[in-house]
């Protein structure tokens, strides 16, 4: 298939998460070449493809087929892949069935790499992401199988094509903290422990709290309060308990612990300060990790080869970020393996109206090309 049909026919099939629309069966056929292993979990579909053409080394390129729900104001049918002025309207043409389509053309057409060449496709990444890229590497592991390098597909560039490689990603802790206190008659305040009045002060000390100060890769790790509830809904009653929930994007600098350390200590301390030690705050703490941050060694041989080859063929020299939410190639950085990302522009990933320049699908296939090439 040419590269256009191709990017149609991934884009023409629904494959909203965890479905994968039949795609990696498709997938499947598309490279007979290549030894395909199937780990389905849960109704989760994955698909694991390698060819082995010499000794050297093992490059994976992964991604996934899933995509997030269409929803309301497109101009077109979302899974209908409609071309206008050289760009193709379709849920997933940025998000990433060009990322796919890309690896797909590279796998059919190359002749000679030096080592084994591999694809890791799943349809559980826009999902919980707990039976997909991850299920399929313990498996790699438990094989002895696991690749040296990865290039993870996801749309990397913001301006322009070409202008950004994404070598880590930041980490995602959640928190919640619950404050109690005494309800009672507002007439009363004297019988009432409130605690919304309690935390007054304490905000300021939590809200946008930095827990570093960042580098030339990583954003300082801050504390984002998402979310302050109490009360009855009535304007005469003084709430029982209050809920802060809350969100820190954190780099490699922060652990969890770090974050805990600081709310147990502080919180409880800076409100006894603020009331002369006359009082205790009752508070429970809740953090739960959803995502540990990484990051790929900038000198990498993996980095180096990728920036040179988007250059050669965009004509950038890309910037190295760690940007963005969190993706599958944190996944592979958690069993060693030296990740990187790149892919289209992402202006309008999970937008109605989801677009991808045909140009920019047909470079990227010349630079994961020359990538191969490189090795």
């Amino acid at each position: 298939m040419e590269n256009k049909e191709l990017f149609f026919a991934l884009l023409n099939t629904p494959s909203i998460t965890p479905n994968d629309g039949g795609l990696l069966a498709f997938i499947e056929d598309y490279l007979p070449d290549f030894t395909a292993k199937r780990i389905d979990i849960e109704g989760i579909k994955n698909l694991f493809l390698y060819k082995k053409f010499g000794e050297g080394i093992h490059l994976c390129f992964a991604g996934h087929v899933d995509v997030v729900p269409p929803g309301e104001g497109w101009e077109s049918d979302p899974f209908e892949p409609f071309e206008k002025d050289n760009f193709v309207y379709a849920r997933g043409a940025q998000d990433m069935k060009s990322g796919v389509c890309a690896i797909l053309q590279v796998c059919k057409s190359v002749k000679h790499f030096n080592g084994t060449l591999s694809v890791l496709l799943t349809s559980d990444e826009e999902g919980e992401a707990k039976n997909g890229t991850i299920k399929v590497l313990e498996f790699l592991k438990s094989e002895n199988f696991l690749p040296d390098f990865a290039i993870v597909v996801e749309p990397t560039c913001v301006k322009n094509f070409g202008d950004t490689i994404k070598i880590g990603r930041r980490g995602s802790i959640n928190g919640k903290i619950e404050v109690r206190g005494v309800q009672g008659h507002v007439a009363y305040p004297q019988n009432t422990k409130n605690p919304i009045h309690q935390v007054a002060n304490l905000l300021p000390k939590i809200a946008e709290h930095r827990f570093d100060k960042g580098d030339d890769i990583f954003e300082p790790s801050t504390l984002v309060i998402t979310s302050i509830k109490a009360g009855e809904g009535v304007t005469n009653v003084t709430p029982k308990t209050l809920t802060i929930m809350f969100n820190i994007r954190n780099s490699p600098l922060v652990k969890i612990e770090d974050v805990e350390r600081y709310l147990r200590s502080n919180f409880g301390l800076l409100y006894m300060l603020n009331n002369q030690g006359k009082d205790k705050l009752d508070f429970d703490l809740e953090l739960k990790e959803s995502a540990k941050p990484f990051m790929t060694d900038k000198s990498s041989i993996l980095i180096a080869h990728l920036a040179r080859s988007i250059e050669e063929i965009t004509g950038f020299v890309p910037e190295i970020s760690a940007a963005g939410g969190t993706s599958d190639a944190r996944f592979f950085a958690e069993f060693g393996v030296s990740v990187a990302e790149f892919g289209v522009l992402n202006d309008t990933i999970h937008a109605a109206n989801e677009r991808c320049h045909l140009t920019h699908l047909y470079d990227l296939i010349k630079v994961y090309s020359t990538l191969l090439a490189k090795f």
